[in-house]
């Protein structure tokens, strides 16, 4: 208060009557708790549904992944049945000229031809199939199983000398390693 302000006892009642009472106090700390509680009410709901809705998603996602998994392996057996059977098939006229080659066996000179014959056939399906023979001149241990080996000035460091089992690859892949005897 100034010095020069005079107050009078109505105006002391009155500028106490303006300040809060504990009463007062109470009830604005009770509204704010009660907007409070409100607010998070609010927060909780909204944070629910939320979680209920992630967690929808996440069980969603869970059956397309099982879904996805079981024709991927439904898949994978059809590619490999099918695999399968193309190859048999492709093998089966083999078996049908060897069979006609055993009914003449009495006959020397329709054998060879029906073996000749037989060969031809399994190295057009095999070249239709895409498998190539391993060439076989200079020793790799990436193509080729060194079963022998022998000492010869006729022969150069590591030359193949003698193919004791043909090898075949199918791309970059190795079906059969070629065996092999090696020179010095």
């Amino acid at each position: 208060m100034d010095q020069n302000e005079v107050t009078t006892p109505e105006a002391e009642a009155a500028e106490e009557s303006a300040k809060p009472t504990k009463e007062d106090k109470k009830k604005v700390k009770e509204s704010a708790l009660k907007k409070e509680i409100a607010d998070l009410k609010t927060e909780v709901e909204s944070l629910s549904a939320k979680l209920k809705e992630e967690e929808e998603k996440y069980l969603r996602m869970l059956a397309e992944y099982d879904n996805f998994r079981r024709r991927a392996a439904s898949e994978k057996d059809g590619v490999y049945n099918n695999a399968t059977t193309d190859v048999l098939t492709a093998i089966l006229p083999v078996i049908d000229n060897l069979e006609l080659a055993m009914k003449y066996a009495t006959e020397a000179e329709k054998v060879v031809k029906g073996v000749e014959m037989t060969l031809t056939r399994f190295q057009e399906i095999l070249a239709n199939l895409g498998i190539t023979e391993i060439e076989c001149k200079t020793f790799d241990p990436n193509f080729h199983n060194a079963v022998m080996h022998i000492e010869d000035e006729n022969y150069g460091e590591g030359e193949i000398v003698d193919v004791l089992q043909k090898g075949y690859k199918k791309d970059d892949k190795i079906i059969r390693y070629a065996m092999v005897r090696v020179a010095n």
